[in-house]
Protein backbone atom coordinates (compact mmCIF):
# COMPACT_ATOMS: atom_id res chain seq x y z
CA UNK A 1 0.00 0.00 0.00
CA UNK A 2 1.00 3.58 -0.66
CA UNK A 3 1.52 4.72 2.95
CA UNK A 4 2.12 8.44 1.72
CA UNK A 5 -1.46 8.20 -0.08
CA UNK A 6 -2.84 6.55 2.81
CA UNK A 7 -1.90 9.31 5.48
CA UNK A 8 -3.48 11.58 2.77
CA UNK A 9 -6.59 9.99 2.90
CA UNK A 10 -6.37 9.93 6.97
CA UNK A 11 -6.01 13.62 7.41
CA UNK A 12 -9.38 14.13 4.49
CA UNK A 13 -10.98 12.01 7.32
CA UNK A 14 -9.66 14.37 9.88
CA UNK A 15 -10.89 17.21 8.43
CA UNK A 16 -13.96 16.22 7.31
CA UNK A 17 -14.78 14.48 10.20
CA UNK A 18 -14.25 17.44 12.41
CA UNK A 19 -16.04 20.45 9.66
CA UNK A 20 -18.95 17.80 8.18
CA UNK A 21 -21.63 16.95 10.04
CA UNK A 22 -22.67 13.78 8.10
CA UNK A 23 -26.38 13.86 6.67
CA UNK A 24 -27.91 11.17 9.28
CA UNK A 25 -27.21 13.96 11.86
CA UNK A 26 -27.85 16.64 9.66
CA UNK A 27 -31.58 14.90 8.95
CA UNK A 28 -31.96 14.60 12.83
CA UNK A 29 -31.44 18.35 13.53
CA UNK A 30 -33.66 19.24 11.29
CA UNK A 31 -36.27 17.10 12.29
CA UNK A 32 -35.85 18.47 15.79
CA UNK A 33 -35.79 22.34 14.45
CA UNK A 34 -39.25 21.14 12.91
CA UNK A 35 -40.54 19.79 16.21
CA UNK A 36 -39.55 22.69 18.51
CA UNK A 37 -42.22 25.84 19.43
CA UNK A 38 -40.86 29.01 17.04
CA UNK A 39 -39.65 31.67 19.52
CA UNK A 40 -39.00 30.07 22.25
CA UNK A 41 -35.01 29.58 23.48
CA UNK A 42 -35.01 25.76 22.27
CA UNK A 43 -35.74 27.44 18.94
CA UNK A 44 -32.97 30.47 19.50
CA UNK A 45 -30.57 27.74 19.98
CA UNK A 46 -31.71 25.31 17.44
CA UNK A 47 -31.41 28.15 15.01
CA UNK A 48 -27.79 28.84 16.41
CA UNK A 49 -27.19 25.77 15.52
CA UNK A 50 -28.00 25.44 12.30
CA UNK A 51 -25.73 28.75 11.26
CA UNK A 52 -23.38 26.69 12.98
CA UNK A 53 -23.24 24.08 10.95
CA UNK A 54 -23.40 25.92 7.61
CA UNK A 55 -20.31 28.12 8.73
CA UNK A 56 -18.68 25.05 9.47
CA UNK A 57 -19.04 24.00 5.78
CA UNK A 58 -18.30 27.46 4.75
CA UNK A 59 -15.11 28.02 6.49
CA UNK A 60 -13.51 24.28 6.46
CA UNK A 61 -13.18 24.93 10.31
CA UNK A 62 -14.18 23.18 13.24
CA UNK A 63 -18.04 22.96 13.77
CA UNK A 64 -16.74 22.78 17.81
CA UNK A 65 -13.82 24.18 19.38
CA UNK A 66 -13.59 20.51 21.70
CA UNK A 67 -12.63 18.56 19.22
CA UNK A 68 -12.54 15.46 20.90
CA UNK A 69 -10.48 12.51 21.33
CA UNK A 70 -10.14 11.25 18.27
CA UNK A 71 -10.89 7.83 18.62
CA UNK A 72 -10.22 5.48 15.06
CA UNK A 73 -11.96 2.12 14.63
CA UNK A 74 -9.80 0.23 12.01
CA UNK A 75 -10.83 -2.84 10.08
CA UNK A 76 -7.81 -4.18 8.10
CA UNK A 77 -7.81 -7.12 5.34
CA UNK A 78 -5.11 -10.33 6.09
CA UNK A 79 -1.38 -8.94 5.73
CA UNK A 80 -2.13 -5.32 5.66
CA UNK A 81 0.65 -3.97 8.49
CA UNK A 82 -1.21 -2.23 10.98
CA UNK A 83 1.99 -0.32 12.80
CA UNK A 84 2.30 1.20 9.31
CA UNK A 85 -1.65 2.37 9.46
CA UNK A 86 -0.85 3.69 13.33
CA UNK A 87 2.34 5.80 12.09
CA UNK A 88 0.28 7.15 8.99
CA UNK A 89 -2.48 8.15 11.31
CA UNK A 90 -0.17 9.30 14.01
CA UNK A 91 1.12 11.78 10.85
CA UNK A 92 -1.94 12.93 9.63
CA UNK A 93 -3.46 14.02 13.73
CA UNK A 94 -0.19 16.00 14.32
CA UNK A 95 -1.22 17.67 10.57
CA UNK A 96 -4.47 18.62 10.97
CA UNK A 97 -3.76 19.73 14.57
CA UNK A 98 -0.91 22.03 13.15
CA UNK A 99 -3.77 23.27 10.43
CA UNK A 100 -6.10 24.38 12.99
CA UNK A 101 -8.83 21.68 12.02
CA UNK A 102 -8.02 19.70 15.74
CA UNK A 103 -7.62 21.41 19.06
CA UNK A 104 -4.41 20.46 20.64
CA UNK A 105 -6.21 18.11 23.01
CA UNK A 106 -3.70 15.98 24.72
CA UNK A 107 -2.83 16.90 28.22
CA UNK A 108 -0.29 14.74 30.65
CA UNK A 109 -2.28 13.45 33.58
CA UNK A 110 0.45 14.36 36.52
CA UNK A 111 1.69 17.60 35.33
CA UNK A 112 -1.21 19.00 33.27
CA UNK A 113 1.05 19.72 30.13
CA UNK A 114 -0.52 19.97 26.76
CA UNK A 115 1.97 17.73 23.65
CA UNK A 116 0.63 20.42 21.43
CA UNK A 117 -0.08 17.77 18.48
CA UNK A 118 -2.27 15.40 20.06
CA UNK A 119 -0.12 12.96 20.08
CA UNK A 120 0.48 10.98 23.53
CA UNK A 121 0.13 7.67 25.67
CA UNK A 122 -3.24 7.18 24.73
CA UNK A 123 -4.05 9.51 22.26
CA UNK A 124 -5.21 9.36 19.94
CA UNK A 125 -7.44 6.04 20.33
CA UNK A 126 -6.81 3.65 17.50
CA UNK A 127 -8.46 0.83 17.65
CA UNK A 128 -7.26 -2.24 15.12
CA UNK A 129 -10.24 -5.65 13.86
CA UNK A 130 -9.18 -7.81 11.31
CA UNK A 131 -11.57 -9.14 8.71
CA UNK A 132 -11.71 -11.02 5.65
CA UNK A 133 -12.65 -8.00 3.45
CA UNK A 134 -10.23 -6.58 0.63
CA UNK A 135 -10.14 -2.98 1.74
CA UNK A 136 -9.62 -1.29 5.18
CA UNK A 137 -12.86 0.16 7.11
CA UNK A 138 -11.65 3.16 8.43
CA UNK A 139 -13.88 5.44 10.71
CA UNK A 140 -13.46 8.29 13.48
CA UNK A 141 -15.42 9.72 16.24
CA UNK A 142 -14.70 12.93 17.36
CA UNK A 143 -16.66 12.95 20.63
CA UNK A 144 -15.64 15.88 23.16
CA UNK A 145 -15.18 16.32 27.19
CA UNK A 146 -18.44 18.20 27.80
CA UNK A 147 -20.37 14.94 26.45
CA UNK A 148 -17.48 12.05 27.61
CA UNK A 149 -18.30 13.65 30.96
CA UNK A 150 -22.04 12.77 30.64
CA UNK A 151 -21.48 9.06 30.16
CA UNK A 152 -22.88 6.57 32.98
CA UNK A 153 -22.76 3.26 34.12
CA UNK A 154 -25.24 1.05 35.88
CA UNK A 155 -24.51 -1.86 38.16
CA UNK A 156 -27.60 -3.51 38.07
CA UNK A 157 -29.94 -3.97 40.69
CA UNK A 158 -29.57 -0.66 41.89
CA UNK A 159 -32.02 2.29 43.12
CA UNK A 160 -32.45 5.25 40.86
CA UNK A 161 -33.90 8.83 41.22
CA UNK A 162 -37.09 9.22 39.94
CA UNK A 163 -37.67 5.74 38.76
CA UNK A 164 -36.85 3.57 42.06
CA UNK A 165 -35.27 0.17 41.60
CA UNK A 166 -33.84 -1.65 38.26
CA UNK A 167 -33.59 -4.87 38.03
CA UNK A 168 -31.61 -6.96 35.80
CA UNK A 169 -34.26 -7.19 33.64
CA UNK A 170 -35.41 -5.03 30.08
CA UNK A 171 -37.41 -2.91 32.43
CA UNK A 172 -34.47 -2.50 34.79
CA UNK A 173 -32.46 -1.49 31.16
CA UNK A 174 -35.09 0.87 30.51
CA UNK A 175 -34.92 2.96 33.87
CA UNK A 176 -30.90 3.19 33.67
CA UNK A 177 -31.39 4.69 30.18
CA UNK A 178 -34.23 6.83 30.76
CA UNK A 179 -32.25 7.53 33.93
CA UNK A 180 -28.91 8.47 32.27
CA UNK A 181 -30.85 11.04 29.44
CA UNK A 182 -32.15 12.63 33.21
CA UNK A 183 -28.68 13.32 34.53
CA UNK A 184 -27.11 14.62 31.38
CA UNK A 185 -29.18 17.71 31.23
CA UNK A 186 -27.90 20.86 29.55
CA UNK A 187 -24.25 20.06 30.22
CA UNK A 188 -23.46 17.64 27.52
CA UNK A 189 -25.43 20.22 24.60
CA UNK A 190 -28.02 18.61 23.80
CA UNK A 191 -29.97 17.68 22.37
CA UNK A 192 -28.25 14.54 21.67
CA UNK A 193 -27.19 11.07 21.27
CA UNK A 194 -26.67 7.56 23.23
CA UNK A 195 -25.25 4.70 22.26
CA UNK A 196 -25.78 1.76 24.70
CA UNK A 197 -23.55 -1.11 25.80
CA UNK A 198 -25.90 -4.34 28.10
CA UNK A 199 -23.80 -6.67 29.77
CA UNK A 200 -19.61 -7.50 29.48
CA UNK A 201 -17.26 -5.66 32.28
CA UNK A 202 -16.57 -2.45 33.27
CA UNK A 203 -14.31 -1.60 30.18
CA UNK A 204 -15.78 -3.61 27.29
CA UNK A 205 -19.13 -2.22 28.38
CA UNK A 206 -18.52 1.27 27.70
CA UNK A 207 -16.05 0.08 24.29
CA UNK A 208 -19.77 -1.70 23.53
CA UNK A 209 -21.80 1.73 24.11
CA UNK A 210 -19.03 3.39 22.18
CA UNK A 211 -19.53 1.35 19.19
CA UNK A 212 -22.90 2.00 18.94
CA UNK A 213 -22.41 5.98 18.07
CA UNK A 214 -20.75 4.25 14.98
CA UNK A 215 -24.14 3.16 13.61
CA UNK A 216 -26.21 5.24 11.42
CA UNK A 217 -28.99 7.45 13.13
CA UNK A 218 -31.59 5.79 10.43
CA UNK A 219 -30.36 2.06 10.98
CA UNK A 220 -33.35 -0.32 12.62
CA UNK A 221 -31.81 -2.84 15.34
CA UNK A 222 -31.98 -6.54 13.93
CA UNK A 223 -32.64 -7.49 18.04
CA UNK A 224 -36.09 -7.22 18.34
CA UNK A 225 -36.14 -6.47 22.02
CA UNK A 226 -33.75 -4.16 21.45
CA UNK A 227 -35.42 -2.55 18.50
CA UNK A 228 -38.67 -2.03 20.71
CA UNK A 229 -36.76 -0.59 23.24
CA UNK A 230 -34.78 2.01 21.05
CA UNK A 231 -38.14 2.88 19.93
CA UNK A 232 -39.32 3.28 23.34
CA UNK A 233 -36.96 5.60 24.74
CA UNK A 234 -36.84 7.41 21.48
CA UNK A 235 -40.66 8.24 22.12
CA UNK A 236 -40.04 8.94 25.97
CA UNK A 237 -37.04 10.20 26.46
CA UNK A 238 -38.03 14.04 24.77
CA UNK A 239 -40.96 14.20 27.58
CA UNK A 240 -38.90 15.19 29.80
CA UNK A 241 -38.89 18.30 28.68
CA UNK A 242 -35.09 19.00 28.84
CA UNK A 243 -34.71 20.06 26.07
CA UNK A 244 -31.90 22.23 23.57
CA UNK A 245 -29.29 23.45 25.73
CA UNK A 246 -31.08 21.92 28.65
CA UNK A 247 -33.49 25.23 28.30
CA UNK A 248 -36.72 23.40 27.93
CA UNK A 249 -38.42 22.07 25.21
CA UNK A 250 -39.75 19.33 22.73
CA UNK A 251 -36.74 17.61 21.64
CA UNK A 252 -33.80 16.12 24.33
CA UNK A 253 -32.72 12.93 22.75
CA UNK A 254 -31.66 12.92 18.77
CA UNK A 255 -30.99 9.23 18.56
CA UNK A 256 -30.42 5.72 20.56
CA UNK A 257 -28.98 2.87 19.83
CA UNK A 258 -28.30 0.10 21.83
CA UNK A 259 -25.87 -3.82 21.89
CA UNK A 260 -25.70 -6.22 24.47
CA UNK A 261 -23.31 -9.07 25.18
CA UNK A 262 -22.95 -11.48 27.53
CA UNK A 263 -21.66 -10.98 30.93
CA UNK A 264 -20.31 -12.71 34.46
CA UNK A 265 -23.05 -14.47 36.55
CA UNK A 266 -22.05 -11.61 39.41
CA UNK A 267 -22.38 -8.14 37.09
CA UNK A 268 -24.78 -7.13 34.73
CA UNK A 269 -23.48 -3.09 33.80
CA UNK A 270 -25.82 -1.29 31.57
CA UNK A 271 -23.11 1.81 30.25
CA UNK A 272 -24.42 4.61 28.03
CA UNK A 273 -22.15 6.79 26.34
CA UNK A 274 -23.39 9.78 25.53
CA UNK A 275 -22.93 12.35 22.58
CA UNK A 276 -23.62 16.23 21.79
CA UNK A 277 -25.74 17.33 18.98
CA UNK A 278 -22.18 17.99 16.90
CA UNK A 279 -22.03 13.97 16.23
CA UNK A 280 -18.99 14.04 14.58
CA UNK A 281 -18.12 10.41 13.15
CA UNK A 282 -17.67 9.97 9.64
CA UNK A 283 -15.80 6.67 7.85
CA UNK A 284 -14.06 5.85 4.48
CA UNK A 285 -13.49 2.53 2.66
CA UNK A 286 -10.14 2.41 1.66
CA UNK A 287 -8.50 0.54 -1.08
CA UNK A 288 -5.62 -1.46 0.55
CA UNK A 289 -3.23 -1.45 -2.67
CA UNK A 290 -3.31 2.83 -3.32
CA UNK A 291 -4.46 3.83 0.07
CA UNK A 292 -6.81 6.21 -1.49
CA UNK A 293 -10.70 6.15 -0.57
CA UNK A 294 -12.92 4.53 -2.48
CA UNK A 295 -16.17 5.33 -0.67
CA UNK A 296 -17.26 7.84 2.29
CA UNK A 297 -19.62 6.02 4.94
CA UNK A 298 -22.81 8.46 6.67
CA UNK A 299 -23.41 10.39 3.79
CA UNK A 300 -26.07 8.45 1.53
CA UNK A 301 -29.41 10.61 0.88
CA UNK A 302 -30.24 14.36 -0.29
CA UNK A 303 -28.60 17.00 0.68
CA UNK A 304 -30.14 18.83 4.13
CA UNK A 305 -30.93 22.07 3.53
CA UNK A 306 -31.24 24.62 6.97
CA UNK A 307 -32.07 27.66 4.53
CA UNK A 308 -36.10 28.05 4.43
CA UNK A 309 -35.95 26.91 8.30
CA UNK A 310 -33.65 29.71 9.76
CA UNK A 311 -35.31 32.30 7.02
CA UNK A 312 -38.88 31.33 8.97
CA UNK A 313 -37.33 31.84 12.33
CA UNK A 314 -35.77 35.34 11.32
CA UNK A 315 -39.45 35.76 11.29
CA UNK A 316 -40.59 35.28 14.75
CA UNK A 317 -40.12 37.21 17.28
CA UNK A 318 -38.45 35.71 20.62
CA UNK A 319 -40.48 36.49 23.74
CA UNK A 320 -37.17 37.32 25.27
CA UNK A 321 -35.84 40.89 26.55
CA UNK A 322 -32.35 41.72 24.74
CA UNK A 323 -29.83 43.69 26.65
CA UNK A 324 -26.93 45.29 25.37
CA UNK A 325 -24.12 45.28 27.65
CA UNK A 326 -20.56 47.22 27.12
CA UNK A 327 -17.47 45.65 29.19
CA UNK A 328 -16.73 46.61 31.69
CA UNK A 329 -20.09 46.08 33.26
CA UNK A 330 -21.94 47.59 36.22
CA UNK A 331 -23.23 45.89 39.71
CA UNK A 332 -26.22 47.80 38.91
CA UNK A 333 -26.99 46.49 35.01
CA UNK A 334 -25.84 43.15 36.22
CA UNK A 335 -28.58 43.73 38.90
CA UNK A 336 -31.56 44.65 36.00
CA UNK A 337 -30.90 41.44 34.73
CA UNK A 338 -33.30 37.94 34.64
CA UNK A 339 -33.44 34.17 33.74
CA UNK A 340 -34.67 34.04 30.29
CA UNK A 341 -32.96 38.12 29.12
CA UNK A 342 -30.89 38.18 25.87
CA UNK A 343 -27.80 39.27 26.32
CA UNK A 344 -25.49 40.97 23.65
CA UNK A 345 -22.10 41.39 24.68
CA UNK A 346 -19.31 44.43 22.96
CA UNK A 347 -16.04 44.80 24.24
CA UNK A 348 -14.03 42.72 25.71
CA UNK A 349 -14.34 38.79 27.27
CA UNK A 350 -10.84 36.92 29.15
CA UNK A 351 -11.28 32.91 28.52
CA UNK A 352 -10.76 30.68 31.93
CA UNK A 353 -11.39 27.27 31.71
CA UNK A 354 -9.85 24.62 34.84
CA UNK A 355 -6.56 25.50 34.38
CA UNK A 356 -7.23 29.43 34.83
CA UNK A 357 -9.64 28.86 37.66
CA UNK A 358 -7.39 26.58 40.01
CA UNK A 359 -4.58 29.41 38.91
CA UNK A 360 -7.03 32.25 40.23
CA UNK A 361 -7.97 30.83 43.30
CA UNK A 362 -3.94 31.27 44.78
CA UNK A 363 -2.55 33.68 42.70
CA UNK A 364 -3.09 37.21 40.94
CA UNK A 365 -4.82 37.90 38.14
CA UNK A 366 -2.73 38.95 34.83
CA UNK A 367 -5.60 41.30 33.91
CA UNK A 368 -7.85 44.17 35.51
CA UNK A 369 -10.79 41.87 35.82
CA UNK A 370 -12.77 44.56 37.69
CA UNK A 371 -16.62 44.44 35.50
CA UNK A 372 -14.93 42.17 33.34
CA UNK A 373 -16.77 39.05 31.50
CA UNK A 374 -14.98 35.54 31.71
CA UNK A 375 -15.80 33.03 28.87
CA UNK A 376 -15.59 29.35 29.68
CA UNK A 377 -13.98 28.67 26.35
CA UNK A 378 -10.86 26.75 24.75
CA UNK A 379 -10.30 27.89 21.66
CA UNK A 380 -9.38 26.55 18.62
CA UNK A 381 -5.99 29.37 17.44
CA UNK A 382 -3.98 29.56 14.49
CA UNK A 383 -1.28 32.23 14.34
CA UNK A 384 -0.53 33.68 10.84
CA UNK A 385 3.08 35.15 9.44
CA UNK A 386 3.02 38.55 11.63
CA UNK A 387 2.94 36.72 14.49
CA UNK A 388 -1.52 37.62 15.15
CA UNK A 389 -3.38 35.04 16.95
CA UNK A 390 -6.76 34.02 15.10
CA UNK A 391 -9.84 32.49 16.43
CA UNK A 392 -10.44 29.10 14.35
CA UNK A 393 -13.06 28.37 16.29
CA UNK A 394 -14.73 29.43 20.17
CA UNK A 395 -17.80 27.57 21.94
CA UNK A 396 -17.97 27.24 25.18
CA UNK A 397 -17.16 24.32 27.33
CA UNK A 398 -19.63 22.94 30.69
CA UNK A 399 -19.01 25.31 33.20
CA UNK A 400 -19.98 22.69 36.27
CA UNK A 401 -16.51 21.87 36.27
CA UNK A 402 -15.41 25.50 37.29
CA UNK A 403 -18.36 25.12 40.57
CA UNK A 404 -15.68 24.62 43.03
CA UNK A 405 -13.89 28.17 42.03
CA UNK A 406 -16.43 30.05 40.53
CA UNK A 407 -18.31 32.18 42.97
CA UNK A 408 -14.94 33.27 45.19
CA UNK A 409 -13.15 34.25 41.91
CA UNK A 410 -16.06 36.28 40.90
CA UNK A 411 -15.89 37.58 44.78
CA UNK A 412 -12.41 38.11 44.70
CA UNK A 413 -11.78 40.00 41.46
CA UNK A 414 -14.84 41.96 40.93
CA UNK A 415 -15.98 39.39 37.73
CA UNK A 416 -19.74 40.30 36.56
CA UNK A 417 -20.67 38.11 34.21
CA UNK A 418 -19.46 34.42 33.15
CA UNK A 419 -20.17 32.80 30.01
CA UNK A 420 -20.48 28.55 29.57
CA UNK A 421 -22.81 26.52 28.91
CA UNK A 422 -24.82 23.83 31.06
CA UNK A 423 -25.14 26.14 34.08
CA UNK A 424 -23.51 25.64 37.15
CA UNK A 425 -24.14 24.77 41.29
CA UNK A 426 -25.55 25.95 44.29
CA UNK A 427 -22.49 27.76 45.67
CA UNK A 428 -22.02 29.86 42.48
CA UNK A 429 -25.79 31.09 42.56
CA UNK A 430 -25.28 32.13 45.87
CA UNK A 431 -22.48 34.25 45.19
CA UNK A 432 -23.77 36.07 42.19
CA UNK A 433 -26.52 37.24 44.69
CA UNK A 434 -24.40 38.31 46.94
CA UNK A 435 -21.68 40.12 44.72
CA UNK A 436 -23.81 41.14 41.47
CA UNK A 437 -22.94 38.93 39.06
CA UNK A 438 -25.09 36.57 36.59
CA UNK A 439 -24.32 33.13 34.26
CA UNK A 440 -25.07 33.50 30.81
CA UNK A 441 -25.24 30.64 28.88
CA UNK A 442 -23.69 30.09 25.30
CA UNK A 443 -24.96 27.44 23.48
CA UNK A 444 -22.93 24.56 23.22
CA UNK A 445 -21.10 23.43 20.00
CA UNK A 446 -21.53 27.32 17.94
CA UNK A 447 -17.63 27.24 17.59
CA UNK A 448 -18.13 29.09 14.41
CA UNK A 449 -21.02 31.30 15.58
CA UNK A 450 -19.61 32.91 18.14
CA UNK A 451 -15.60 32.89 16.70
CA UNK A 452 -17.40 35.50 13.60
CA UNK A 453 -18.25 37.22 16.80
CA UNK A 454 -14.95 37.80 18.11
CA UNK A 455 -12.82 40.85 16.15
CA UNK A 456 -9.85 40.51 17.63
CA UNK A 457 -7.03 38.89 19.89
CA UNK A 458 -5.72 41.45 22.29
CA UNK A 459 -3.61 39.03 24.27
CA UNK A 460 -3.06 36.26 26.22
CA UNK A 461 -1.62 35.03 28.98
CA UNK A 462 -0.70 32.02 30.93
CA UNK A 463 -0.09 29.85 27.62
CA UNK A 464 2.45 27.39 29.83
CA UNK A 465 -0.89 26.14 30.37
CA UNK A 466 -1.27 25.33 26.70
CA UNK A 467 -3.88 27.24 24.22
CA UNK A 468 -7.00 25.37 25.10
CA UNK A 469 -6.43 26.54 29.08
CA UNK A 470 -4.43 29.80 28.38
CA UNK A 471 -6.22 33.25 29.32
CA UNK A 472 -7.24 34.80 25.90
CA UNK A 473 -8.00 38.06 25.52
CA UNK A 474 -10.90 38.52 23.33
CA UNK A 475 -12.78 41.53 21.19
CA UNK A 476 -16.37 41.02 20.93
CA UNK A 477 -19.37 42.19 18.89
CA UNK A 478 -22.46 40.77 19.55
CA UNK A 479 -21.83 38.09 21.67
CA UNK A 480 -25.06 36.32 22.38
CA UNK A 481 -26.15 34.18 25.53
CA UNK A 482 -29.13 34.13 27.45
CA UNK A 483 -29.12 34.87 31.46
CA UNK A 484 -29.89 31.49 32.93
CA UNK A 485 -28.84 32.39 36.84
CA UNK A 486 -29.37 35.80 38.07
CA UNK A 487 -28.10 37.84 41.15
CA UNK A 488 -31.83 37.33 42.42
CA UNK A 489 -31.59 33.68 43.28
CA UNK A 490 -33.09 32.23 39.91
CA UNK A 491 -31.84 29.04 38.08
CA UNK A 492 -33.46 28.10 34.71
CA UNK A 493 -31.32 25.16 35.10
CA UNK A 494 -32.29 24.34 39.03
CA UNK A 495 -35.89 24.46 37.63
CA UNK A 496 -35.76 22.20 34.56
CA UNK A 497 -33.62 19.45 36.21
CA UNK A 498 -36.85 19.58 39.45
CA UNK A 499 -39.79 19.39 36.57
CA UNK A 500 -37.48 17.03 34.35
CA UNK A 501 -37.15 14.65 37.40
CA UNK A 502 -40.78 15.06 38.17
CA UNK A 503 -41.57 14.02 34.99
CA UNK A 504 -39.23 10.52 35.01
CA UNK A 505 -41.34 9.59 37.66
CA UNK A 506 -43.88 9.17 35.27
CA UNK A 507 -41.82 5.98 34.03
CA UNK A 508 -41.66 4.43 37.28
CA UNK A 509 -43.74 1.43 36.70
CA UNK A 510 -43.01 -1.80 34.33
CA UNK A 511 -42.99 -1.86 30.28
CA UNK A 512 -41.63 -4.76 29.54
CA UNK A 513 -42.81 -8.09 31.13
Amino acid sequence: MNLETFQQSMYKLIVETSTNLPKDVRRAVKSAKLRENAGTRSAMSLDTITTNIKMADENISPICQDTGMPTFKVKTPVGVNQIHIQKAIYAAIEQATKDGKLRPNSVDSLDGSNSGNNLGPGTPVIKFEQWEEDYIDARLILKGGGCENKNIQYSLPCELEGVGKAGRDLDGIRKCIMHSVYQAQGQGCSAGFIGVGIGGDRSSGYDLAKAQLFRSVDDVNENEDLRKLEEYVMEHANELGIGTMGFGGETTLLGCKIGVMNRLPASFFVSVAYNCWAYRRLGVAINAETGGIDKWFYQEGEEVSFDSLQQEEQEVKSESRVVTLQAPITEKQIRELKVGDVVKINGMMYTGRDAIHKYLSTNDSPVDLNGQIIYHCGPVMLKDEEGQWHVKAAGPTTSIREEPYQGDIMKRFGIRAVIGKGGMGPKTLQALGEHGGVYLNAIGGAAQYYADCIKGVEGVDLMNFGIPEAMWHLRVEGFTAVVTMDSHGNSLHAEVDKTSLEKLAAFKEPVFA
